[in-house]
Formats: structure tokens, sequence, C-alpha cells
């Protein structure tokens, strides 16, 4: 009966061959079928890249509660499928998380993230004489807006204290890895021409997030400095773009138009934007 059964096997070897691999796939495909894993997005505008990092290109975007399913994990982030045949990466921790973040119902609870742009040897724009940085001016400005929160008990984590070079992502991740309160940018405008540019905006990215954010501080801008608002925009900065808590960045002026600089320099300028933001903070974590 054995030597049958061998003789059978050994005469068969090739089809025997054939149909265990076909029940390897089938139960490979089966397993990858039922282990599928659906996620909902979190935010709206996320970014959809064609790897797992921001370096590579953008290929669309994504709302919140768009569910897509995963395919793959590197790195923190997702191969996904969406509508259907579409293929993409996203971060992974954008994902079936629900981002309401007012925590704080004052400033004295809140912790809060002041983000002077550049630094080191990023200098950012530069003034009609080439010699104002705009790396310098944000600093200042941060340092004022710090003292004026900190005042209100208000916990103040700063991107960069001094003149040193901070990555994007690096400014980004304090804020997410301080689950703050707020995120806040200083930036300072410049036109292709010296003199053609003027007025302050504010920006936002995530509008479930951050625009109400924007929209509280942007209005206090408005009656505090004397400049021409140039209101709310969404704006694809990294910085806004890739945290995940209520972010902003103030673009405070043209810093190559000498109307603006000669206010921007001056602290009392400084004070006008601190008392802004302070204000502005404090309207934003009032209302439900």
């Amino acid at each position: 009966m054995y030597t049958n059964i061998r003789t059978s096997i050994k005469n068969n070897r090739l089809q025997i061959l054939i149909i265990l691999i076909f029940l390897i796939a089938t139960i490979t495909f089966t397993h990858a079928l039922f282990s599928t894993k659906t996620v909902r997005v979190g935010l709206d505008n996320v970014a959809v890249r064609q790897g797992p990092a921001l370096s590579y290109a953008k290929m669309g975007n994504l709302n919140a509660g768009k569910r897509v399913t995963v395919l793959k994990k590197e790195d923190g982030w997702i191969r996904i499928r969406y509508n259907d045949q579409e293929l993409g990466w996203i971060p992974g921790w954008l994902t079936n998380r629900k981002f309401g973040f007012k925590k704080a119902k004052n400033l004295s609870e809140a912790t809060i993230i002041l983000d002077p742009g550049h630094g080191g040897n990023d200098s950012g724009a530069l003034g009609i004489n080439q010699k104002n940085e705009e790396k310098t001016y944000t600093l200042k400005t941060a340092n004022v807006v710090k003292e004026a929160l900190e005042n209100q008990g208000t916990r103040v984590f700063m991107t960069r204290s001094n003149d040193t070079y901070v990555g994007l992502a690096a400014r980004a991740t304090l804020s997410n890895s301080k689950k703050a309160d707020a995120f806040i940018s200083f930036h300072y405008d410049s036109a292709a021409q010296n003199n053609s540019g003027s007025g302050d905006t504010t920006y936002y990215y995530h509008k479930n997030t951050s625009l109400k954010l924007a929209e509280a501080v942007n209005s206090q801008l408005k009656t505090k400095i004397n400049l021409t608002n140039r209101g709310v925009e969404f704006g694809d900065f990294e910085v806004i773009r890739d945290n995940t808590q209520p972010a902003l960045l103030i673009e405070g002026g043209y810093i190559n138009t000498k109307a603006d600089f000669n206010q921007i320099k001056t602290q009392t300028y400084r004070k006008q934007v601190a008392s802004a933001v302070t204000n502005g903070l404090t309207n934003f974590f009032s209302k439900d």
C-alpha cells in the first residue's frame, strides 16, 4: 500500500507541486483579502505622495473622513488605495483620529508653540538695503509675543530662541510632540520689486483645525496693526501643513517695502502684534 502511494507521488510530482503552489497562493491571497485594513483620514487636505516621505511628489489631497485601504506600512507612512484604483502614500499618524484640539479654555491652560521663521544660514527675505534680514525680525517679534503670553500664564515653546537654523519638519514635529493648543509661525513678505507690496496676511492649511484660529488672530491684527490687512488665506507651507495641531502662519508685512519696514523694525509694532496674538488666542479658546 505504502509502496503504491510512494510510486503514485513519484509519478505525479509535477502535478502535486502545481497543486501545492496553487493552494499556497490561494491561502496567501485569502489572508491578504480578509486582513486588509481600512482607515479614515483625520484631517482635511492631507497630501497623497508618491512615496513614504515628504520629499516625494504630491499626487493629490484627501479630506477628513475619507476611508482608504492600507496596503503597506513603512516608517510611519502607509501605502493606500483610494477612489477604487488610485494608489499613494500618506502619514499613518493622520488617520483614525479625531482631531479635536481645543483643550485649553484660556491662555493660562494653553501650550503655545511660537515659530520665528528662518534662522542661521537661512536669512529669509532681504530688505531694500539687503542688510535687513527676515530672520532677525521674526525672532524679535516672537520674543515679544512670548513675553506677552507668559504674562498670561501660558506655557510657551520656541522652535528657535537664537540665530540658528531649524529644519521645517522639526518645527512641526515640536508642535505635534507637545500637543500644542496652537502653533504660530512668524514671517515677513517680500515682493519682486522694492516698494511694490504691502500688508499682512494670515495663512492656514487645515480648515477643520486651523481656520477659526487664523480668523480669530487675523481679526485682531486688522484692528491693531497699521498695515493693509490682506485677510485670511489658504497657504501650502510645510510648518502648518504637517502640523496636526491648530496652526497658522503670519506674513507680517513686506520687509522690502519702506513704509512696511518702518513699522516692522519698531518695538511698538512688535507689541501690537503681541497684543493681537494674545487677544486672538483668548477669543479662540473662549469659543465652543
